[in-house]
């Protein structure tokens, strides 16, 4: 397989936006607007084109109603909404996928990693690493708001197991915050298929698999309240798609979606 090259080679279209930001929502009504509003006046002082889209997993609240109209008074932004509810996996390799940009940032709803964060990740995916991702553990890593401490030990266990088990070097792969040279992302989540909170070490354990370079970037992060995430009922669903990934092997981790 022929090695990836790094994002700064690749010719930038004229007619194709710089940046696509790709935010999965589900029943986000409480803080979807001031976050919309935030990415919006920080990327309308950038020097290069953008767009954003919201991927609505089968909300149930105001989720759609505010951002559709949102979208409609501000250029740039959009829904994507479906039903049922398919999981935070499925909403952003959908995301990833139906995008068209020379790069596409994943960023949690709650903007717990604020979006000006992209600034840092922007040397790494110019200079040869094709995935830059935001992590909380590096020391350089400012955490304005930290996790209930209970939180915080059992994501730390959690990253212990990730790095025996499937991708060693990585110290947070769970951070909502990873941006992606646009043919990387698409060879990455056509290969995706963990619906679930466990998508993130998926991509990432696949990336490896294909042979891409992965930049770990410190950033400022500040926990939020409202995690989808209940640790009691998804963390063990996540250990065991993560034995499911590591006993399936390289060859089926690296086959293409069916659908």
């Amino acid at each position: 397989m022929a090695r990836p090259k790094p994002a700064g080679t690749l010719p930038v279209e004229l007619d194709r936006p710089r940046l696509a930001v790709i935010i999965p929502a589900y029943n986000e009504a409480q803080r979807i607007q001031p976050t919309l509003e935030r990415i919006r006046d920080y990327l309308a002082r950038q020097p290069y084109s953008w767009t954003i889209t919201v991927v609505s997993d089968g909300s149930r609240d105001e989720t759609n109603a505010i951002v559709q109209a949102f979208a409609e008074a501000n250029e740039g932004f959009a829904l994507d909404a479906y039903t049922p509810n398919r999981g935070k996996g499925h909403a952003v390799r959908r995301g990833m996928l139906a995008q068209d940009a020379d790069y596409i940032l994943f960023s949690d709803a709650d903007l717990a990693a604020p979006i000006e964060e992209v600034e840092k990740l922007w040397p790494h995916v110019e200079s040869g690493s094709p995935i830059a991702i935001g992590s909380r553990p590096l020391r350089d890593s400012r955490l304005e708001v930290r996790q209930p401490l209970y939180r915080e030990l059992l994501g730390r266990a959690f990253n212990k197991a990730v790095q025996m088990l499937a991708i060693r070097g990585i110290q947070d792969t769970q951070c909502g915050f990873k941006l992606f040279e646009r043919d990387v992302a698409r060879d990455v989540f056509s290969r995706c298929k963990v619906d679930g909170f466990g998508f993130d070490f998926e991509s990432l354990m696949i990336a490896k698999d294909l042979g891409y370079r992965i930049a770990e970037v410190p950033i400022r992060w500040a926990h939020q309240e409202g995690s989808k995430v209940v640790l009691m009922r998804d963390g063990p669903r996540m250990l065991g798609e993560l034995v499911k990934l590591r006993l399936a092997g390289k060859r089926k981790r690296l086959e293409v979606r069916a659908d």
